[in-house]
């Protein structure tokens, strides 16, 4: 590990719809947020059965267990760019339809352990993957999507991503689960 500190980024270097994410990661070390967030989602869903876990708030919305499914597809895809953009990749990448994603994603056949378990690996992985850059790295740009980012921006919105859906989780969810 490289030792280098991860700071906020400027606006300029993400997509104006992921402020939301970035507005939600606490001051301080993004890094410890990052191996922070999987303990505190697995303690917010973890104990669920895999019945509850398919529950759907409404018609329409993802199951609990899709929730965690799209946090750990999306980090691997954020992740990948932010690879692309640290080794200078200069062609720009693709957007990705979450939607089509967990469409095709099979989630509801899963175990919710088995699930959070996918996303500890996954995170892990995240984390290794930003200790292990440099200052330069970090500020390194690509484009994803037809918009620029550096890749200390994706530490974050990662960081903000997971945050976003485990607070929808928490104040959507599991209150309107049934009882019994």
């Amino acid at each position: 590990m490289t030792g280098s500190s991860i700071t906020r980024p400027a606006a300029d270097e993400y997509a104006p719809y992921f402020g939301r994410y970035l507005e939600q990661v606490p001051d301080g070390d993004v890094l410890d947020s990052l191996r922070r967030q999987v303990d505190d989602t697995e303690a917010l869903v973890g104990k669920l059965g895999d019945r509850d876990a398919g529950f759907r708030y409404a018609n329409g919305k993802w199951s609990i267990k899709e929730v965690i499914g799209h946090v750990a597809d999306t980090e691997r895809i954020m992740v990948y760019r932010a690879l692309c953009f640290a080794r200078g990749e200069t062609a720009g990448l693709p957007g990705f339809d979450e939607n089509e994603y967990v469409a095709h994603a099979k989630f509801a056949a899963r175990r919710l352990g088995d699930l959070l378990a996918e996303l500890r690996l996954v995170r892990a992985a995240t984390v290794a993957f930003f200790a292990g850059l440099d200052a330069e790295e970090l500020l390194r740009r690509g484009t994803a999507n037809n918009r620029a980012y550096s890749v200390r921006s994706v530490a974050f919105i990662v960081a903000g991503h997971e945050r976003h859906h485990a607070r929808i989780l928490a104040e959507r969810y599991l209150p309107a689960l049934p009882k019994g």
